[in-house]
């Protein structure tokens, strides 16, 4: 291939999971030989506090390692999801419970707890359930509000436990991989990050404008619901080196009245005009016709054995509830672009761009610019991540492959990981094996305070200041 005057040459590197991510810069920490779980005696053991989809999901480990983890409790809300883990898992009837205030009111049953319920929800059940001595592995964000992330990391540190933040994609091989390339120096030093989070038309219109993050008062901004993740990935591969400014510009720009085409009806089953809408309900959750529930239907119509035909319970769920609405004729407040502009204290910089409107859903565009080269990276693993030497002019291409075990997991595999490493760190009591523990997640949260704050106020935030520190004093304004 001709690059200007000159050839470029390009080299091929693969490697197994193992290899491209415990090299001798950084070892992932699943894979780190002090985590074999063959020693040990009995399984750690876990009450699953929020059944939805993500704490469901974490559980799924127990099923396929039962010598490593295993679900003892489960407390739930919705009776059909409670009874869904209850028989996954064969917990008996006295270990499940209909919330996590009754849990919390026993002597501890487990060794861990992992926390899975709405947003709003995590600084009381965590506060509570680590002062009962659980360890825990809690889903982002941490909390709503930046005090509130505070008192989560306050209590953890005054219980003495393990605590993960499910900020699973810094457990996740091409990101170890990043985070490794750069540590090495193989780009030289970094100048820019650009990083895109496209979340997709059809998961922001289901989750975002539709579905449980829809409203900052129910949950929070958009983010840091959706994209605490990319804020904490930035933070994580220039952790070198501390993010000293912030500036941060959105809106929600499309999913308003306004914008809702003519003769659109309230709810897309009515609507003369939905076939010619990308958001259209009816396209969306029943083209085709789901036979059982998978996700994101099963979050409309989270029945896990139908009684009746399940597209008939389905199609009811639409017409009452709020997955059928019209996505302009919806009460959401939250933005559906954003960009956040990261400065650091040796002078690099960072993009970062959460946006609605595309077409692929989660799989995040990285590159990283370096004095010496630069890295590409697709989010996936199914794509090799690119290292482009400017000395030698030679693209190389590191396969970060599957495992067996973590195959069909969430987040490409990364959900696997973490869940791994917490119980390695839990059963050896090795914490280093936690790279999301209570401190630096709240500090990448702060972040992601910092930056909603610049997008509300128009001004550009130093994060040296004292109320953006792990023991600061919280702004007036809480977001």
């Amino acid at each position: 291939m001709k690059m200007g005057n000159s050839v470029q040459k390009e080299s091929r590197q693969t490697k197994t999971l193992e290899e491209s991510n415990c090299g001798p810069q950084i070892r992932h920490p699943s894979c780190h030989p002090e985590n074999n779980m063959g020693g040990l005696s009995e399984p750690s053991t876990f009450v699953v506090v929020g059944a939805g989809h993500r704490g469901e999901g974490y559980a799924r480990y127990a099923l396929q390692s039962p010598n490593e983890m295993k679900v003892v409790g489960v407390a739930e809300p919705q009776a059909e999801v409670r009874r869904a883990l209850q028989k996954a898992h064969g917990i008996p009837e006295e270990r499940c419970y209909v919330d996590w205030q009754t849990l919390a009111l026993e002597d501890r049953i487990a060794d861990c707890v992992i926390i899975g319920t709405q947003d709003e929800d995590h600084v009381h059940s965590t506060t509570a359930l680590a002062a009962k001595g659980y360890h825990i592995l809690l889903e982002k964000p941490m909390a709503t509000t930046a005090e509130d992330c505070r008192a989560i990391y306050r209590a953890c540190q005054e219980a003495g436990i393990v605590l993960a933040v499910c900020h699973v994609l810094r457990y996740f091989p091409p990101v170890q991989k990043i985070k490794e390339l750069i540590d090495s120096g193989a780009i030289g030093e970094v100048t820019n990050i650009n990083h895109t989070e496209p979340v997709g038309f059809w998961h922001f219109g289901h989750s975002f404008v539709r579905g449980n993050w829809a409203k900052e008062k129910q949950s929070a901004f958009s983010l840091l619901t959706k994209s605490c993740h990319d804020v904490d990935l930035i933070a994580y591969w220039m952790s070198n080196t501390r993010c000293t400014k912030i500036s941060s510009f959105g809106s929600l720009l499309h999913f308003k009245k306004e914008k809702q085409p003519e003769g659109a009806a309230s709810r897309c089953l009515d609507c003369k005009v939905e076939r010619s809408c990308p958001y259209s309900a009816r396209r969306l959750y029943l083209d085709p016709k789901p036979q059982s529930p998978r996700w994101p239907m099963s979050a409309i119509c989270p029945v896990k054995e139908p009684e009746k035909d399940y597209v008939d319970q389905l199609e009811e769920a639409l017409q009452k509830g709020p997955y059928g609405k019209c996505v302009y004729d919806t009460d959401n407040d939250v933005c559906d672009n954003q960009v956040v502009n990261f400065e650091f204290e040796n002078g690099a910089t960072a993009t970062l761009t959460m946006v609605a409107h595309s077409e692929l859903a989660c799989a995040r565009q990285t590159i990283v610019y370096g004095s010496h080269g630069q890295l590409s990276w697709d989010g996936s693993m199914s794509k090799p991540l690119r290292q482009f030497d400017f000395r030698t002019k030679e693209a190389i291409y590191h396969d970060c492959q599957d495992t067996e075990e973590s195959a069909n997991w969430g987040h490409g595999g990364a959900d696997y990981f973490i869940v791994k490493s917490f119980i390695g760190a839990v059963a050896k009591g090795m914490k280093k094996f936690i790279i999301s523990g209570p401190e630096i997640s709240l500090q990448t949260h702060l972040l992601c305070f910092a930056a909603e704050h610049s997008r509300r106020t128009g001004r550009v935030v130093d994060v040296t200041d004292s109320q953006w520190s792990v023991d600061g004093q919280s702004t007036k304004e809480q977001y």
